[in-house]
């Protein structure tokens, strides 16, 4: 059987490598879409910087990104940025983005990949540039990005990484999948920390800590922590609701947007056995035109007083209620949204969100930055890195 190195000769040739070969660079890939990645750098991040302030940050493939002075930015790059303050250029941090014609476009002109390579490895010397630590947050499983000749194994080895393997909670499906990635970055001769299980439920976990150690032991891959699942971090805000379903805000604007919705109830009832339901954290879809709901929610707030009879009210089909119905909800504190879908197409949106973590979610970060303190073993991180592993200057 053909050698890592042998393997690795196979893949296209590396056209240059970053300057720096200084700074500990910790790779964070996924077995799957949504697996955690972002959050897990996230925490990682916070937990590093209670041992430097020096950590750096980089997504060197983003797929969704948004513009910030005229430049495209990838959407996690942003949002740590403005939770931690990275203090690293924002083009730097988001070097490639993939905008929806980004691989026809490489397809029909390979040779653009030295361009591609040049300007990734620019962009981690200036994030990398003076920094301890540096996260790399990758893109997907490890094969992603093959289409355009920068898998996330390929960049993990451009850039000298060491992988971190984040998978979702279970013990079948996250080994076997954690052991396809493992082959691919094994072909690249890229180096495994070790892998995380996350969004495990939490009557599960002694568990699935006790056969995923033994599993992944059997592969030589150290479990580096079991995170157990947050509600709070799957609780979409008001204003990611209505980004979903293409609504538009009939009232609360100002104050409701970061309303944490724990759950919602179907206007499917009468207007009596709602009473049960108005509290904190309740979001009520309903057609515009059942205003006897709308009138027990007017009385409960009126009742609730400065508490909050409930986080928003979701009317369907396009459906407002009658002029007078809407100048008594102005006067109340109760966020009201309006879209074109009927009730049960919006509780479908809403049931199959997936839910980003966003800058204005304070009350989410103190969560992300416990996780690694009470579930990761970041010793075992740490010290995967010896002074071996800084490299001479230029050494490829």
């Amino acid at each position: 059987m053909a050698s890592n190195e042998e393997d690795s000769k196979k893949v296209p040739e590396l056209l240059r490598r970053p300057q720096n070969r200084n700074t500990k660079r910790i790779f964070i890939a996924a077995t799957r879409q949504n697996d955690g990645k972002t959050t897990t750098s996230l925490a990682l991040f916070s937990a590093l910087r209670e041992r430097t302030d020096k950590v750096g940050f980089i997504k060197p493939v983003g797929q969704r990104f948004i513009e910030v002075d005229g430049v495209k930015v990838d959407e996690d790059s942003v949002l740590l940025d403005a939770i931690f303050n990275v203090q690293v250029p924002m083009e730097a941090m988001s070097p490639i983005a993939i905008d929806p014609t980004f691989t026809r476009r490489y397809l029909e002109n390979p040779d653009g990949h030295e361009f591609l390579v040049d300007r990734l490895c620019r962009a981690f010397d200036r994030a990398a540039f003076q920094k301890d630590y540096i996260i790399v947050e990758g893109t997907g499983h490890a094969g992603v990005g093959s289409v355009f000749d920068l898998s996330n194994a390929h960049v993990a080895k451009l850039l000298d990484a060491k992988v971190i393997i984040v998978a979702g909670g279970g013990i079948g499906r996250p080994i076997d999948e954690i052991a396809i990635n493992k082959a691919l970055f094994d072909r690249m001769g890229v180096p495994i920390i070790g892998a995380l299980i996350n969004k495990v439920e939490p009557s599960k976990i002694d568990t699935i800590q006790k056969y995923c150690d033994l599993a992944l032991r059997r592969m030589g891959i150290p479990l580096l922590g079991c995170i157990p699942k947050y509600m709070e971090l799957t609780e979409p805000n008001l204003a990611q609701v209505v980004d979903e379903v293409g609504g538009r805000w009939l009232n609360g604007r100002s104050y409701g947007s970061t309303e944490r919705i724990k759950r919602f109830v179907m206007g499917a009832m009468t207007a009596k056995g709602f009473i049960d339901y108005f509290e904190e954290g309740v979001l009520i879809i309903t057609p515009g035109d059942r205003e006897d709901i709308l009138f027990a929610a007017l009385a409960a707030a009126a009742v609730a007083g400065d508490k909050k009879a409930l986080s928003g009210i979701l009317l369907t089909r396009n459906v407002l209620p009658h002029p007078k119905v809407m100048d008594m909800i102005a006067k109340t504190k109760i966020p009201v949204i309006i879209c074109s879908e009927d009730s049960y197409a919006v509780a479908s949106r809403i049931n199959s969100m997936t839910i980003k973590t966003q800058p204005t979610d304070t009350d989410k970060i103190p969560i992300i930055r416990s996780m690694i303190t009470a579930n990761l073993d970041m010793a075992t991180i740490i010290g995967t890195f010896a002074e071996a592993d800084t490299l001479p200057s230029g050494q490829i």
